[in-house]
């Protein structure tokens, strides 16, 4: 296994936004128990309580960041019975975070996990333990403790990692020549990532510059293009590519897909061969 870099890195991935001060003391909290850590924000604007969307965007930054302690928090049962995990996987990372299936797809592509524990009794939880600050309080100590070295053994009880949960999947379905796929996940300019990659674009037989039909959950028809980058179609119009993670997308050049088209995370598409835009 890979061990943590030196210095140690903590990354943290959450929905809260940066409009608060809960992201800053979450590095607080980092720095007052382990100061060398090198803290790096993967992101902050996961929609809200969103955990399919954070666990597909932590699992697409694992193969740009460096082996560390990661943190990832979005957690809408915050306070409630639900557990809290430390996990390592095979290639030496460690994933802190709520046990919602968040963490699973992330911990999968470092090789799987190897260890896990449950922290919410953590010997180095900050109290008074809020009901619904647990970031503050658990998992960024826990996170800090692990970077400056302590073992994983220590940060809580032993955890069976076939009890960790995971996500039901979500596959896209081909039939008649329409390809029906779930949204993942919609980023800061409006541009909407697919549950699907170039394999399912292959299935309908398209490539570069054949026309597509766009149908969102409203049922107002859109069309766009097979494109390779936004500046291949015209200003205003859609297009379907593959995005910096290899995933099919919607995009609109020049403005935002999510808002023109009327998609959100979760919602299910149609995306059938026609006229282009």
């Amino acid at each position: 296994m890979s061990q943590v870099t030196d210095p140690p890195l903590v990354t943290l991935l959450t929905d809260y936004g940066l409009s608060d001060s809960f992201v800053g003391v979450l590095h607080a909290v980092v720095a007052g128990i382990c100061p060398q850590a090198r803290v790096i924000d993967l992101g902050h604007g996961v929609a809200r309580q969103d955990v399919r969307g954070g666990a597909i965007t932590l699992a697409q930054a694992m193969p740009y960041t460096p082996v560390g302690v990661h943190v990832a928090i979005v957690d809408p049962t915050v306070g409630s019975e639900r557990r809290a995990v430390a996990l390592e996987t095979w290639d030496g990372r460690i994933f802190i975070g709520p046990d919602n299936g968040l963490l699973w797809p992330a911990a999968e592509a470092s090789g799987g996990a190897v260890r896990a524990v449950e922290i919410s009794r953590s010997r180095w939880r900050l109290e008074p333990l809020s009901a619904t600050f647990h970031g503050r309080d658990l998992f960024a100590p826990v996170a800090a403790h692990l970077a400056a070295g302590e073992p994983l053994a220590r940060a809580g009880d032993t955890l069976d990692c076939d009890a960790l949960a995971r996500l039901a999947s979500v596959v896209p379905q081909l039939r008649g020549g329409v390809l029906t796929v779930a949204v993942g996940g919609v980023d800061g300019f409006g541009n909407v990532q697919l549950q699907a990659g170039a394999e399912d674009l292959r299935a309908l037989g398209l490539e570069s510059g054949d026309g597509v039909r766009i149908l969102p959950p409203s049922g107002a028809e859109q069309t766009a293009t097979v494109a390779r980058t936004f500046a291949d179609v015209a200003p205003g119009r859609a297009l379907v590519f593959l995005d910096s993670a290899a995933r099919l997308a919607i995009a609109v050049n020049g403005g935002s897909a999510a808002a023109g088209i009327g998609l959100r995370v979760g919602d299910q598409v149609q995306i059938r061969v026609g006229a282009g835009a």
